[in-house]
């Protein structure tokens, strides 16, 4: 074989393996999941702007977390579809209950609004 030969020859196998990387790695995106929502007071249902929601990888314990928008919006994406998260919001010492998002759901956009009961005075 001539050396010319087989330089083709390992830059077409070179090029089968980068296609088949990001093949994977695009069908890997395209199951990646996002979490999102309104975060509300519960008793007047208006938005509660500014709260921290959390969110808690049940695997590796990392949080991540996000400051609702003005209309009380938070948003997670590029979540792993095969682990479950639990999620929360905060403001001013009060807080909404725990919600878990589970990797037995199998839709990619989730909507979770959560609900803020704000402490008596």
């Amino acid at each position: 074989m001539t050396l010319r030969l087989r330089l083709l020859l390992l830059s077409l196998a070179l090029s089968v393996c980068v296609f088949t990387a990001i093949a994977q790695d695009a069908k890997h995106e395209g199951q990646l999941r996002t979490v999102r929502g309104v975060v509300a007071d519960k008793s007047s249902e208006n938005p509660v702007r500014s709260a921290v929601v959390f969110l808690r990888n049940t695997r590796t314990n990392t949080v991540r977390s996000y400051i609702a928008d003005e209309e009380g919006n938070y948003r997670f994406s590029g979540l792993d579809p095969n682990v479950d998260y639990e999620i929360h919001a905060e403001k001013e010492g009060a807080k909404s209950a725990t919600r878990t998002v589970s990797s037995f759901d199998n839709k990619k956009d989730i909507v979770i609004n959560l609900k803020i009961e704000k402490r008596k005075a």
